[in-house]
């Protein structure tokens, strides 16, 4: 019998009106905004009004990222599903798709299987045009920073240091380095220019961390745009465009609700990627969660070492948020291929292999519990393939080292295949002591901030940075942004950063070649390795898979 695919699933089910699920959340229809049956705004100013809630919010993170997959968002939806049958009054808070990921190498990505968030097709094809908006706001800054020098540069702007791109929500290499302003006197100064991908830009990362419109209003205005000719930072405020940016992005700041197969209550809501910004959803659809509900399923992108490591450090530091507990999701066949089976052999039993790739779980699990003191349990997300010796063994592996752990089957059962997950969840709250700590202090200087990442995450011996890093940190250091926490832009599929070293590698130092501010957003970027802001296409992307029929039906959405 074949497995019907997530897109199949998603159009057989039959969703709630999406006034139903607000209802469950206790919201009226006077509180939200349609967007058609199934989705709808909602007023962040309902923060304001005090619920009495006291929510419970747990992080699903992941091991590194591999060809064999994963399924942490699945997880989330599935074990928010069963904390719902359980009866427990539960929401999800997720980041939205970005359509570049979406026709390039992973189809859709709003869960799988029998955990998923719905509309699928929407959700994952422009949704409620929150990047839409996102992107122009970003080009918006562009267009008026380039207006402003054609038109006598007033600001002194150095063209040779500017530093803020455009952006378009697509994968396209072509655009990543490019030459602009060509052509008459009056159609602009020539320049290098080049593209981020929307969810990249910084304008997504402050979207995400902003509390409301205006403080958002003040992070746009934070943002450094160039350097004039003395070296002092230009901002969006000096060239007056972060009223207009926000402008453009009052309607999108309000969170997304959805929901489930199960017609669980979820808010997907801004997307930034976690190997180049902070990977989580919008600080303002958490919060709105918790506003609401007694648990918060959320997640952060790709592994532990990148996408908790930032919810801790960085969302959770800005937010005052506190995790209750964390699930750290594995595969047997991820683990296989942390210990050197090739993608096309994963189907097949291998126990040696199985504990080879062991250490990188263990090393992800040490860093919840250890490194930021929050209780944890490993979901063993169950593929149809593994076989009873191969999860057996991971349990026991586990069990050795003191490790909870669980087995998670909600691709295939949905909530119910995550009650198991969703039990153990419920009781390292209640019975399991929470330390809750951060990497890092943050008076730290730039430099031991990045130290204590590295060693005490990554596992690196040391960090080395190149002259090019040295002379951006003094800089900073110079402007006064030594306080902002670090978000490492680094591989997502090793500890290290080279890709290449998968398991728990040891003995390497982490090299950071350059550093930039978001100061809108209010972090450090430290670069490492090749890490692009622009993603290109694969060989065979994704959109040759997808289609529509007469009558709009979607396929290939994965």
């Amino acid at each position: 019998m074949g497995f019907k695919s997530d897109i199949e699933i998603a159009q057989e089910a039959k969703p709630l009106d999406i006034r139903e699920v607000a209802k469950k959340v206790g919201l009226s229809e006077d509180d939200i905004e349609l967007y058609g049956k199934y989705k709808a705004k909602v007023d962040y100013n309902l923060l304001k009004k005090d619920t009495g809630k006291k929510a419970k919010l747990i992080l699903a993170t992941a091991i590194n990222p591999t060809p064999a997959g994963e399924g942490k968002t699945t997880t989330t939806i599935g074990v928010a599903d069963a904390f719902s049958r359980l009866g427990k009054n539960a929401l999800v808070a997720l980041r939205e798709p970005s359509l570049g990921p979406v026709f390039g190498i992973k189809g859709g990505a709003a869960g799988g299987g029998y955990a998923q968030v719905v509309p699928m097709e929407d959700i994952n094809l422009h949704f409620t045009g929150d990047f839409h908006a996102i992107g122009a706001a970003n080009n918006l800054l562009a267009a008026m920073l380039d207006n402003h020098i054609h038109q006598g540069n007033a600001l002194n702007i150095d063209t040779r240091s500017i530093t803020w791109r455009r952006c378009v929500d697509m994968n396209d290499r072509q655009l990543r380095n490019v030459v602009d302003g060509l052509g008459r006197r009056v159609d602009g100064v020539t320049r290098e220019d080049g593209f981020d991908i929307t969810v990249a830009s910084e304008v997504m990362a402050a979207f995400c961390l902003a509390n409301d419109i205006a403080d958002l209003k003040e992070r746009l205005g934070d943002i450094i745009v160039a350097y004039n000719y003395d070296g002092e930072p230009v901002t969006a405020r000096e060239l007056k465009a972060n009223g207009a940016m926000a402008a453009l992005l009052k309607d999108a700041l309000k969170p997304n609700l959805v929901q489930t197969l199960e017609g669980t209550p979820a808010f997907v809501h801004g997307g930034p990627f976690a190997n180049i910004a902070h990977g989580c959803n919008s600080v303002i659809a958490t919060k709105m969660a918790m506003h609401f509900s007694d648990y918060v399923l959320t997640e952060a992108g790709f592994g532990a070492d990148l996408g908790a490591e930032k919810f801790i450090d960085i969302k959770c530091r800005m937010a005052d948020l506190k995790p209750d507990a964390v699930i750290i999701v594995a595969t047997i066949r991820a683990l296989k291929y942390n210990g050197g089976v090739a993608k096309d052999q994963l189907n097949e039993e291998n126990l040696e292999a199985l504990e080879k790739g062991l250490p990188n779980l263990l090393k992800h699990v040490e860093n919840i519990t250890k490194v930021f003191g929050l209780p944890a349990v490993v979901a063993i997300n169950r593929f149809p393939m593994d076989t009873e010796a191969e999860l057996k063994l991971v349990e026991d592996k586990c069990k050795e080292l003191g490790v909870n752990v669980a087995l998670s089957e909600v691709w295939a059962k949905g909530g119910e295949g995550g009650i198991e997950v969703a039990k153990e969840v419920l009781r390292l709250i209640d019975e399991e002591e929470n330390n809750f700590q951060f990497c890092y202090e943050e008076d730290l200087s730039i430099k031991e901030k990045i130290n204590a990442i590295a060693t005490k995450i990554y596992g690196a011996d040391g960090v080395d940075f190149t002259k090019e890093a040295e002379k951006e940190i003094a800089k900073f250091e110079r402007l006064g942004f030594n306080k902002l926490p670090i978000c490492m832009a680094k591989t997502q599929y090793s500890l290290t950063d080279d890709q290449t070293k998968l398991g728990r590698p040891e003995g390497f130092r982490i090299t950071v070649r350059d550093l930039t501010v978001s100061a809108g957003a209010g972090f450090i970027v430290a670069l490492t390795g090749a890490i692009m802001k622009m993603p290109g296409l694969p060989k065979v992307p994704a959109a040759e898979r997808i289609d529509v029929d007469e009558n709009g039906v979607i396929s290939g959405l994965f």
